[in-house]
């Protein structure tokens, strides 16, 4: 079976699944896990990520005021490699190919490949996702396994902070302008014992001006810029013209901001998702934990100082 994935959190499912020797396409930001940085790019972005936050988001409003696609497909490779299943995705237009970016590339396959679509709004919908990926490619026992694991780490996180205070959380997936995290990420705060000051379970993330984010007087902060690794949203960050009234936040008084490794932990919805909210739990409840959380939260959180901003 070949199999095309044409965002990265369809791919680790793919590698999660044992399919990684069948994948044989992926998206420019297809980079985990590392084997997956070796199979051929069939998806570019045609915007450039290189430039500040401000000036990315302007690049994309301008594509999507035009109607036009952020993405390119290489026709001509999808040909030559005549997948048998493509796994694409209708959530977000900005975050990844849609199956309207496919739609002149499959017009001229001789044969059609099975298109599997994903499109998660809850950790829920992601273990739906899984089980859909492994019913598409024969995997489906491995799949209910995934699940399994998945599921299992979510409630080890549960556990560790039942019973603690509930802090108001921030989380913020873009700074300039400022985007409040929705989607899943809101029910991961509340499943990592806090309570999201403005985002919405099952719901888009959408555009907040600073006086608003203020005005919720969060006493946890989550920087989690999407596609960005630790050191680059912590990079955009240190570099951001914070508001006034920034330092009178409680999150900011109390040495409580967070800048987190959102790329595979928060942005995509696939099983990283559970390590993401270890990582969650520990910003929000450092050093009031029950016990050490699991997974890697030390090396994909960083507490940005309250002095010097």
């Amino acid at each position: 079976m070949k199999i095309c994935s044409l965002l990265p959190s369809a791919t680790e499912i793919l590698f999660a699944l044992g399919l990684g020797d069948q994948i044989a396409g992926v998206s420019h930001e297809c980079d985990f896990p590392r084997e997956a940085k070796s199979k051929p790019v069939l998806i570019k972005s045609r915007i450039s990520h290189t430039e500040s936050a401000a000036a990315i988001d302007r690049q994309v409003r301008e594509f999507l005021e035009r109607g036009e696609s952020l993405y390119s497909v290489d026709f001509e490779m999808l040909r030559a490699i005549e997948p048998d299943v493509i796994v694409t995705q209708d959530l977000c237009h900005v975050c990844a190919a849609t199956p309207d970016d496919l739609g002149a590339a499959l017009a001229h396959l001789e044969r059609q490949p099975r298109v599997v679509t994903l499109n998660p709004h809850s950790l829920a919908d992601v273990c739906a996702d899984i089980r859909t990926v492994g019913e598409a490619t024969g995997r489906a026992e491995q799949a209910n396994a995934v699940v399994a694991e998945f599921e299992r780490a979510i409630a080890n996180v549960e556990r560790s902070v039942a019973g603690l205070d509930r802090p108001r959380v921030l989380c913020l997936e873009w700074l300039d302008p400022p985007y409040v995290a929705g989607h899943w990420v809101p029910e991961m705060v509340e499943r990592a014992g806090g309570v999201d000051v403005l985002g919405h379970q099952g719901k888009p993330s959408f555009r907040v001006d600073w006086e608003t984010a203020l005005r919720a007087q969060p006493e946890v902060i989550v920087i989690m810029p999407c596609g960005y690794s630790l050191a680059a949203a912590e990079a955009e960050f240190r570099n951001l013209p914070l508001p006034q009234g920034w330092k009178d936040l409680p999150a900011v008084r109390d040495g409580r901001v967070f800048v987190v490794e959102a790329s595979g932990y928060f942005s995509r919805p696939g099983p990283r998702l559970a390590a993401g909210l270890a990582v969650l739990a520990g910003a929000t409840h450092a050093g009031k934990q029950k016990h050490d959380l699991p997974f890697e939260s030390k090396e994909l959180v960083a507490r940005v100082a309250a002095v010097g901003l």
